[in-house]
């Protein structure tokens, strides 16, 4: 049975459209990271950290991911408080900014480790709409503080996966599942 490394609500649902078939085990590690490497490596190896820490627990097959967001050169983590919040939405307005979430599943035979990069363009946001994003929609548990699931209309358009910007690319992690 397939264990999914994490307690996202967003990985969780979105996975189960294509299996239901898994557990969630959450993990439990340090997500600091060398700010100088590649956004590419820092996601897969995000993504291989949290799949190693519930396979070195459980075993069996494990699927991890991590998701970071990058925009003019500074990668945008989950907010820390209402402020931090404004300045990343600030940040994205107007701008194309990119998500990668590094996907990682580990079995007792092998070690699949991906990461899936798309291009989103965000609409030139005012002061009063950044606002009522944040007191509506609280994203303090997302990266770049914002989900593009929410509905709110942030988003003019994007190249890539939709579900790689929610948290997990499905087309990455049906490629990868299908090797198992």
């Amino acid at each position: 049975m397939l264990i999914l490394a994490s307690k996202s609500p967003r990985r969780i649902e979105l996975l189960s459209g294509i299996t239901k078939d898994f557990l969630v085990i959450p993990a439990d590690i340090d997500e600091s990271f060398d700010k100088n490497l590649p956004p590419r490596q820092i996601a897969a190896d995000l993504a291989f950290r949290k799949a190693l820490c519930v396979f070195n627990r459980r075993g069996g097959t494990v699927l991890g991911a991590d998701t970071i967001v990058v925009c003019g050169g500074e990668i945008l983590n989950k907010p820390s408080d209402f402020e931090d919040a404004k300045r990343m939405l600030k940040k994205l307005s107007g701008n194309i900014h990119s998500v990668f979430t590094g996907v990682c599943l580990i079995t007792d035979t092998k070690i699949v480790k991906e990461c899936c990069e798309t291009k989103v363009e965000f609409y030139k946001l005012s002061d009063r709409k950044i606002i009522k994003y944040i007191t509506k929609f609280q994203p303090y548990d997302k990266a770049g503080a914002y989900g593009i699931q929410d509905g709110f209309r942030l988003v003019k358009g994007i190249t890539g996966s939709e579900s790689n910007v929610i948290g997990l690319p499905l087309e990455l992690v049906k490629s990868i599942l299908s090797t198992i």
